[in-house]
């Protein structure tokens, strides 16, 4: 038999911007104690080949699961692992470390971890380090799915948060113990994506977008109401490229089932009145308006206090009356920002969406074929025609994380080179 030698070359799925920001920078790795380690040896090479400097700090529990020795051989950096070292104290202690690091990614993060740097506690050097820098902290959590979902869990995760840690993942997977669901560490690749996104200036660094994204509900009595099957999907996928970009990005959603971006400030909403409220607040100083949502154009005029009983009679009337239309009203503003909406269309699609762009006097629309099966509505993918003053441009199929970042690039050249952005 001959010997077939098999060569695998990684590169990092297009993201030039990825190796560009993380060049230079200080990546301080965090190594805790989950079977996940045996990556973070793959990340710490992915890490170098985006031209990132990176020292490792293993907690004791990680040792058990992967050698210093591997991940000093890869990163050509000694490897730290105890807070009060003699000789590491001498070399580059905690408080050099916490100084040195221009992001520190902990990754695996086990639920132990979490816990304790949710308590503030200092109780090993890499804990320490995370308390003392002031660099951005991310954490990758990994760990079992029950204990991912565990109520203490989510309340740390939740903590920090809230303390402006930002959490790469997890994602769904089949998982070492054999379970399937939430928990499983996201790729290498993912990770140097990710923090690649936090350097990133972008297209839209110093300005404020605002992007309603979902459906609304609209209240028949306390447990009915009226609403459509927008997943929200093209609106988060937009929200997290203007993150990247650079801008200061809020996103008025209605009810979704889908988790906030990084970097992004989500203002939830039910119905239509409060999207309109949110929209109009938040639009007034805002430098770039995407109308993504599918409000509901319609409510029931009046809303019963109680539910509504089965009657004896065949039927129930509902009397609707007209809801606010809020791009409209944003695109009325007398301190107007570039204003975008969507148009969702089922024929004649170009002609329509001119018509609304018109009539609604926006600065761009972003009609989709409803009829086209595999995209829109709850898909991952969309295709979609931009219509402006200019004229028509064409972006065919792609997943709705692709096209926003094209659809960001796109606003970005049309904002700067408008007459009505802010000076």
């Amino acid at each position: 038999m001959p010997v077939v030698y098999l060569i695998v070359i990684y590169r990092i799925p297009n993201s030039p911007m990825a190796i560009l920001s993380l060049y230079n920078k200080h990546i301080l790795l965090g190594v805790t104690g989950g079977i996940a380690a045996y990556k973070s040896a793959e990340l710490v090479r992915r890490l170098q080949d985006a031209g990132a400097q990176v020292q490792v700090v293993m907690t004791p529990a990680a040792q058990e699961f992967i050698t210093p020795l591997t991940l000093q051989a890869l990163s050509g950096n000694p490897v730290h692992t105890q807070l009060l070292d003699p000789e590491a104290e001498a070399g580059m202690g905690h408080i050099q470390l916490a100084r040195w690091a221009d992001l520190v990614l902990v990754a695996p993060a086990t639920a132990d971890f979490i816990a304790r740097l949710a308590q503030g506690m200092g109780n090993d050097l890499l804990t320490s380090i995370c308390l003392a820098t002031a660099a951005p902290l991310t954490l990758a959590p990994a760990m079992n799915q029950g204990m991912w979902r565990n109520q203490s869990t989510q309340a740390n995760v939740n903590i920090l948060r809230d303390r402006g840690i930002q959490l790469f993942g997890p994602t769904d997977g089949s998982q070492a113990c054999g379970d399937i669901g939430p928990g499983r560490m996201l790729e290498p690749t993912q990770l140097v994506e990710a923090a690649a996104g936090l350097f990133q200036t972008g297209l839209l660094a110093g300005k404020k977008v605002v992007i309603t994204a979902g459906p609304t509900r609209e209240a028949i009595d306390p447990v009915r109401y009226i609403s459509n099957h927008s997943s929200g999907k093209m609106g988060y996928a937009l929200a997290e490229a203007a993150a990247e970009a650079g801008a200061h990005t809020l996103l008025i959603s209605g009810p979704t089932q889908l988790p906030c971006p990084a970097r992004v400030t989500r203002i939830d909403v039910v119905s239509a009145v409060d999207m309109f409220a949110a929209s109009l607040r938040e639009a007034a100083d805002c430098d770039l308006f995407i109308a993504s949502a599918a409000v509901a154009d319609y409510r029931p005029r009046e809303v019963a206090e109680q539910k509504i009983k089965k009657g004896e009679g065949e039927s129930i009337t509902l009397t609707l009356v007209k809801n606010p239309d809020i791009v409209a009203a944003v695109a009325r503003l007398p301190q107007r920002p570039f204003t975008v909406g969507f148009a969702a269309e089922s024929e004649h699609l170009v002609e329509y969406a001119r018509r609304k762009l018109v009539r609604k006097k926006l600065d761009l629309v972003i009609a989709n074929d409803i009829t086209q099966p595999g995209i829109g509505f709850n898909s991952d993918n969309n295709a979609v025609t931009l219509v402006d003053a200019a004229g028509e441009q064409v972006i065919d199929q792609r997943s709705k994380t692709q096209l926003a970042r094209e659809l960001v690039t796109i606003l970005a050249e049309k904002l700067a080179s408008s007459s009505h952005h802010h000076s």
